[in-house]
């Protein structure tokens, strides 16, 4: 029996589409690469290089580095020069180079190789049901998720994010007790704490490898009114103590976020707000891909990391990089306890931002 006659030309372009695929992740590959040996900065900061003269500034092997080059050339991420040099145009230097700057991306890469190394692990993830744990991504995971949001934090969580916060800044000036629940390696209570010196900071976090960066970065920061906390040792308390809690980019990772944000609830002041930052999504598959062009590739990183994280426990929410929506967000609050909910304006490439009030 004869199967269904093919259509060579959409077999040709299928096929086109997926060694695509395949292109943009060895392309992946060699972004992290350029990342970690200083490519990216040694090209922003001497201008254009031959191959000879990029090996020169990073102490790399010339052979190695011409052909790093003609990839990413031929990826279109860096300019040819007729007189047979590279560089980066001040776009693309901002993107892959300039670690400070709010649109800065190669961070994100950093945490790769660890993602896909872990691939023919996820295959019993398949079968069994249970994802791997946050840790199982190293010291780089952790690394990884600083370096791929640190930039916003840094640029625009006190001067937009907190304005957008109604009382949020008068309560900081005075002097509160925040707490940061999944604050990761403390990026963002540090730099609040920065700005606002009266205020005592808490960081909860469940990562020993997130925490190991943050005691580092605190102790870079030399700051006093910042304390992080292991979950497993020292539980969020349950006394009302805080006037502010944050909780970004974390609840979607978490097997039980429900038990975390009735947990956040009791440790609020009646008066008190929960600060939520979560990936921006819609309630339905279709949706997301109507409306994210990034949806494919967040699907991808729910299963390597976020959703296998939300799967680490028998039972896990399994939520995923896409699944706290706003409607479930709403939901899920209300029944921790929250009574007043609103989306906050505050414009983020890719998160969504919430305020959530007893």
């Amino acid at each position: 029996m004869s199967g269904p006659r093919l259509d060579h030309e959409r077999l040709r372009d299928f096929a086109k589409r997926v060694f695509g695929q395949l292109s943009g992740a060895v392309t992946s590959a060699l972004i992290s690469l350029g990342d970690a040996l200083g490519l990216y900065r040694a090209l922003a900061e001497h201008g254009p290089c031959s191959s000879t003269e990029l090996a020169a500034h990073t102490g790399t092997s010339e052979r190695w580095v011409r052909e790093w080059l003609y990839n990413q050339a031929a990826a279109e991420l860096i300019e040819t020069r007729a007189d047979g040099r590279f560089a980066l145009s001040p776009e693309a230097a901002c993107v892959l180079a300039e670690e400070t700057h709010p649109a800065f991306g190669a961070g994100m890469f950093s945490q790769l190789p660890q993602q896909l190394g872990l691939v023919s692990e996820l295959q019993q993830s398949f079968r069994s049901g249970l994802g791997l744990r946050y840790d199982a991504f190293g010291p780089e995971g952790a690394r990884g998720v600083e370096r791929g949001f640190a930039p916003w934090i840094k640029n625009f969580l006190v001067p937009v994010g907190v304005a957008a916060v109604t009382g949020l800044r008068e309560r900081l000036e005075a002097g509160a007790q925040v707490a940061d629940v999944g604050c990761g390696a403390g990026v963002a209570l540090l730099e609040l704490a920065r700005a606002f010196p009266d205020s005592e900071f808490h960081g909860y976090e469940l990562s020993r490898h997130a925490l190991e960066r943050a005691a580092r970065n605190l102790e870079e920061a030399a700051l006093g009114n910042v304390h992080f906390h292991h979950v497993d040792e020292e539980p969020l308390p349950d006394d009302g103590r805080y006037s502010a809690i944050l909780s970004f980019d974390c609840l979607h990772d978490m097997a039980q976020p429900g038990q975390v944000m009735a947990a956040i609830r009791r440790a609020l002041a009646g008066d008190g707000v929960w600060w939520i930052a979560d990936i921006k999504s819609f309630a339905s598959f279709e949706e997301n891909v109507a409306e994210n062009p990034m949806a494919a590739m967040m699907y991808g990183f729910s299963v390597l990391t976020c959703m296998s994280s939300a799967l680490s426990e028998p039972g896990g929410a399994g939520l995923g990089t896409l699944g706290f929506h706003e409607a479930l967000a709403r939901k899920m609050a209300r029944d921790a306890g929250f009574t007043r909910f609103r989306r906050l304006d505050i414009e983020h490439p890719v998160n969504a931002f919430y305020e959530a009030r007893p």
